[in-house]
This record gives structure tokens, sequence and C-alpha cells, in this order.
């Protein structure tokens, strides 16, 4: 959890997303150790699943290739594994719930504290539910990061309250600049806790940036890891 208290503690974060095993695990290990250097501040790092219910259909079809591709958990964490050796940013997991029960909860949460992913984010996760993880990511140091939506307001202050690490604010593309940052208040009015919101977002503590990523590893596969880097490094700048 400390690396997470490290991530928010200069200026507004940078957190990229990609798919784990797109367009192979190679490439992923490459990307996530080229956007280290290029200044992000935190990995999200998807877990595919092939009954994604991903709102994003460019994740979608990113999740797919990387199925095809043969990415599974083991592969998965070989690579990061591999990773640790040289480069220590830290990572967070996106993963759907399925592939943490199908691995084993007790499995997965062991093997992130292995390979120091620090937190693990879990969208099909209800609040009420969370109780599900919880043990298995305390046992191991790993947060369990909350996600709030402006469709869900009435439970700000209950998720806020028992909220871990930061809170990922997700936003409709066209949602306006002062809902979101009202709904940031309303979090912090609960708690002092860093909110990452999508990239295009100017509030927040953090900023996800995935699409973009996406289709630029989709245009260019194997050979995106310069063009993912180069994107990554303006929008530090821009992040001042």
């Amino acid at each position: 959890m400390s690396n997470l208290t490290h991530v928010f503690a200069n200026g507004r974060a940078l957190i990229p997303f990609i798919t784990a095993g797109d367009p192979n695990l190679t490439t992923t290990e490459q990307l996530i150790a080229q956007m280290a250097r290029a200044g992000a501040d935190l990995i999200e790092l998807g877990i595919p699943f092939s009954d994604s219910t991903a709102a994003d259909p460019v994740v979608q079809k990113a999740e797919s290739r990387a199925i095809i591709g043969g990415a599974t958990l083991d592969k998965i964490f070989a690579m990061l594994r591999r990773l640790r050796q040289y480069c220590n940013v830290p990572i967070a997991f996106m993963s759907y719930l399925n592939p943490i029960f199908a691995y084993g909860t007790t499995r997965f949460m062991n093997n992130c504290r292995e390979v120091a992913v620090c937190a693990v984010i879990v969208p099909d996760l209800p609040f009420e539910e969370r109780d599900e993880l919880l043990p298995d990511c305390r046992a191991n140091d790993v947060s369990l990061i909350a996600m709030i939506t402006l469709t869900s307001r009435d439970r700000i202050q209950k998720i806020a309250e028992q909220a871990q690490g930061f809170i990922c604010c997700m936003m409709p593309p066209d949602a306006e600049p002062a809902a979101v940052q009202e709904l940031i208040n309303e979090v912090k009015r609960v708690k002092q806790i860093p909110c990452a919101v999508n990239a295009g977002c100017s509030a927040g503590d953090g900023v996800i940036a995935g699409s973009v990523i996406a289709r630029l590893i989709e245009k260019y596969g194997p050979h995106s890891v310069p063009h993912v880097t180069e994107y990554v490094h303006h929008l530090k700048i821009a992040l001042g």
C-alpha cells in the first residue's frame, strides 16, 4: 500500500491502462518498462476475460487479442516476475471476479504480493460483497480499489469511508466537468483519498489513460512500444 502513497505524492498521477498479453506478453513487458521510464506513476494492467463487459469496444478487442494470443494468469505472473528484476513501477490489476475465482483467490493474491502488484480493481464486484476478497487482499498487502460513477452518488459515503489507496471515478465521455468535480468533492468530504478519473477530465488526483493506448497497440501491434511511450511522455508533460 505504501507504493500507492507515493503514486499521488507529486502532482496529478498518470495511470496508463493496457491489457496484459495484447498483442503478446513480451510486448506487454516492454510497454510497462518503457511507460514507467516515460513518467507513468502507476500501471493499470487488465486481465483479459472472454466475457468482458468493458464499456469501451477498443478495450474489448484488446482483451480478445490477448486471449487469442494465449495470455493466462500463470503467464502474466511469470512475465511480471521477469519485469520485477529491473522495473519497480507500481502496478494495479484490473480484473473481473471470474478469473480471480477460477485461479483461486488466495493463490491470486499471494502471487500479487510476490510480484509487487499493490492493488486490484474489480469492476463487477458489488460493494456489499467486497468481503469475498478483502481478507486475502489484507493478508497480502493488496489494496482493493473502489469504483464510483455518477449513478452511485447515493452510496458515496459508504464507499468512500471504506476505500483503500485511491478511488476510480469512472465518468461517461460526455460528463460535464462541473459534475465530475462535484463527485470528487463529495468523496473528499467523506474521506481525503486520491480520486483517479478518465483521461480528458480536468479534475482528479490522477488520470487513467487507456483508449488511445489500446488504439495504438491495435494499429502497431508488437511495434507499438515507441508510439505508446511517446504518447505517455507527452501526456505526463501535459499533466505537469
